[in-house]
């Protein structure tokens, strides 16, 4: 057996050359016929938000690969971005592969590490061992955060996980003009700005042109995966001011009236049966006219910003199907399109311009909202839009994204393979689950799962190939139950039937109220059949908690805050001291310092010249929220952004020439136990230093911030969404030779309120 080759090496070895036979071993091939696969994967939107599911948003290159392929009405998803996409790629249960919640903490139980398991092969795994390149594009939010810096690990990464190639983000959401970049395994800056018209899904779509047009270059005769998951439609949402615009009108009437229209074209175009009745609307949500006229002013344009970013998305995804064409592999190339959970409810029953400030305990009154209203979608907002309209993304379910109801979990999902789907336009309203998709594949690809990855044994997979539904509109569904959890709300699918329960955060799990619906009859989860069949709902109670205890749900977990504010403690432990080096690149919030309502002092030593210099010392966050130290005009500046509103000091004299350590000390005069939700308390104190000397102090209430921005911290430089009034990255000219940040033992963490504003996040 050769060195470093578990292959036993097929020639012969003699003494010399002429004694001897060489041999090469056999490359991995594809079955004959394996078609290439794009996988086009959208964040947070709704059930009927395509237009070919029903909406007026302009997405002509999706109906059209509608048109030419399948649309599914009952395609399933697990709630939450991290654990359909752990679910999409290994072809498993979510809480079985160690991603039954988010990819933001490790609770501590083999159910929810934050990171797919090993012994759970990713779709790319399994066929890079039969010849298969593949490329991700966008988000990927399947690795710890707390992995997610410079020196990893990286074994979670795509990369390490079956990829080839990546470029995107590792977090759940990012600035479409300025956002937290990855190439491969390295952080980088965007290639672009807002100035110059950049915008992170033309980016993306440009990358997943270059991969395939590598690749068709360079080895024709392989297919290949492409897993292209754009931003689009998580917060915020950004997107060209013309096309947000275009559709103030469009939307001028109302969630009410909308969720109507939109039934009346399912039900004319098959996806919900005639019988379907509209539910009532979801709690706390008001009807349209029962807002004032600058509330429905406002909300109609957070929704044109919606509608805009999934218009635009359909507009470079356009390119890329072009470009299939122009290469001449359209038609051995399998397309999908579909969604990761229902439409958001993070932003809240009025919507956000900026969420940074709310979740800061810095309200966002509807004046300003209206003051702010040609911002939304821009570069220094970061917007949501209100419960009424994801209300009506998800028409015709109930609830939201988060939620195991219909509106969390049921999914827009369009496949198109030319030559190879017989009945094209059609629809297809098989049961079908996130963990279905790899089995199905593979199906289709003629390719088995491995039994082992890289000598590590493999469990089996757990979801049911459809692929016998593309040529049979009359299928079956599977027969295996289905269930679904998700921050304590549970569902169970089983044989036409669900039963769902909504969990109120905080509440006893025994309390809550189970309802049984026949979802074969009752599209939209309306007729509740618990009181009429309690036997049946006993029997499906009971098979959830069989399912659960099988897939590792349990034990079930409804604390937002403490696992988020726990998961911060144990990844920093007791370190108290961190130094940063000029030159260094970007570092995620998740790895940076923990600075959330503490005292600490910042200090940087630089040398400067008589010429003097400026620029940033240190920076964390963007635009919409973070904290800035930096030299401007020669004196020293800290601007403590909540929200868009600055809190600034500058030093009374400026900063001498020589060797000088510049600092800001940050303390919290007032420790009280953490404030109400909603609530500030205390004063916090920020005192700039040079030389250890105080040259200016600021006292502000504003500073109890449960986050910084989801934008990292960098050093010398603020690389994307300016913190301060600067113009980015703002370079520091002198000589930066460190920054130390050190942080006082005074951490005591609102759980509660660090638990609200990560949930906007995700």
């Amino acid at each position: 057996m050769s060195a470093g080759s578990r292959t036993p090496f097929g020639g012969n070895i003699g003494k010399t050359v002429k004694e001897s036979k060489p041999w090469w071993p056999e490359p991995p091939k594809p079955p004959a016929g394996a078609p290439n696969i794009l996988v086009v994967l959208f964040d947070d939107v709704g059930f009927s938000d395509f237009g070919c599911y029903g909406s007026s948003i302009k997405t002509p290159t999706i109906d059209g690969l509608a048109a030419e392929g399948l649309r599914y009405t009952g395609f399933h998803t697990t709630a939450m971005c991290s654990t359909t996409r752990a679910a999409l790629l290994t072809g498993r249960n979510h809480h079985s592969v160690g991603v039954g919640c988010l990819a933001n903490f490790d609770s501590g139980y083999p159910g929810y590490r934050g990171k797919i398991a090993r012994e759970a092969g990713t779709l790319a795994e399994m066929l890079r061992a039969s010849g298969y390149r593949n490329y991700m594009i966008g988000k990927w939010h399947v690795t710890p955060l707390t992995e997610s810096g410079a020196t990893g690990p990286f074994d979670g990464w795509p990369l390490g996980r079956g990829f080839d190639r990546f470029y995107g983000f590792l977090d759940a959401e990012t600035d479409q003009y300025a956002p937290e970049l990855v190439s491969d395994n390295t952080h980088i800056d965007p290639p672009g700005t807002f100035a110059d018209g950049y915008h992170l899904t033309e980016d993306l779509i440009d990358q997943a042109i270059r991969f395939i047009g590598d690749h068709a270059a360079d080895r024709p005769d392989l297919p290949w995966l492409t897993w292209v998951a754009l931003g689009a439609c998580h917060a915020p949402h950004q997107a060209p001011a013309e096309i947000i615009r275009s559709y103030d009108d469009a939307f001028a009437h109302g969630w009410d009236v909308e969720r109507e229209r939109r039934m009346a074209k399912q039900k004319a175009m098959g996806i919900v049966p005639q019988a379907t009745r509209m539910p009532a609307r979801n709690d706390g949500v008001k009807a349209w006219d029962d807002h004032s006229a600058d509330e429905r002013r406002v909300f109609t344009r957070l929704q044109a910003a919606y509608a805009g970013m999934l218009d635009h998305s359909d507009r470079h995804l356009a390119r890329l199907v072009s470009f299939l064409g122009t290469a001449g592999i359209r038609d051995n190339t399998m397309i999908i399109v579909m969604s990761d959970n229902g439409a958001s409810q993070e932003g809240g029953p009025l919507g956000f311009v900026n969420a940074m400030g709310p979740f800061n305990f810095k309200p966002e009154p509807i004046a300003e909202k209206l003051a702010r209203i040609d911002d939304i979608g821009g570069p220094d907002t970061h917007s949501n839009f209100p419960h009424g309209w994801a209300m009506a993304s998800n028409t015709p379910l109930r609830r939201y994204k988060q939620n195991t109801h219909g509106g969390g979990i049921r999914d827009p999902f369009v496949i198109n393979w030319p030559g190879r789907i017989p009945a094209t336009g059609e629809l297809r309203h098989q049961f079908v689950h996130a963990c279905d998709l790899v089995p199905t594949l593979l199906e289709l690809t003629g390719i088995e799962a491995p039994v082992s990855i890289a000598g590590c044994p493999q469990i089996p997979l757990e979801g049911d190939s459809f692929a016998r539904s593309i040529a049979e509109a009359g299928a079956p569904s599977k027969t295996s139950p289905q269930y679904f959890e998700m921050f304590g709300h549970r569902g169970l699918w089983h044989r036409g039937w669900k039963a769902v329960a909504f969990h109120p955060p905080g509440t006893p799990f025994e309390n809550d109220k189970w309802e049984l619906f026949h979802l074969d009859e009752d599209f939209s989860e309306t007729d509740d059949l618990a009181a009429r069949e309690p036997q049946r709902l006993d029997e499906m109670i009971a098979l959830w908690w069989a399912e659960a205890e099988k897939h590792n749900v349990l034990p079930l977990d409804d604390r937002f805050g403490p696992r988020f504010a726990e998961n911060a403690a144990r990844f920093h432990g007791a370190r108290h001291r961190f130094v940063f080096h000029a030159g260094m690149g970007h570092v995620p919030t998740d790895v940076a310092p923990d600075v959330r309502s503490r005292s600490y002092t910042i200090e940087a030593h630089v040398e400067i010249d008589e010429a003097g210099a400026d620029g940033v010392l240190i920076s964390h966050g963007d635009a919409t929220s973070g904290y800035s130290l930096y030299v401007k005009d020669g004196f020293l500046v800290h601007d403590l952004n909540i929200g868009g509103s600055h809190q600034i000091v500058r030093s009374e004299r400026k900063v001498p020439a020589g060797a000088r350590r510049l600092g800001v000390r940050v303390e919290r005069l007032v420790r009280k136990e953490p404030p109400a939700k909603g609530a500030r308390t205390g004063v916090t104190e920020y005192t700039l230093l040079i030389d250890g000397e105080p040259v200016g102090a600021l006292q502000t209430q504003l500073a109890f911030h449960t986050l910084i921005s989801w934008s990292g911290l960098d050093i010398g430089r603020d690389r994307g969404s300016p913190v301060s009034d600067y113009d980015a990255p703002f370079e520091f000219t002198g000589r930066l030779l460190r920054v130390n940040v050190t942080m006082h033992d005074d951490q005591k963490l609102d759980g509660d309120a660090v638990g609200n504003a990560q949930m906007a996040r995700q």
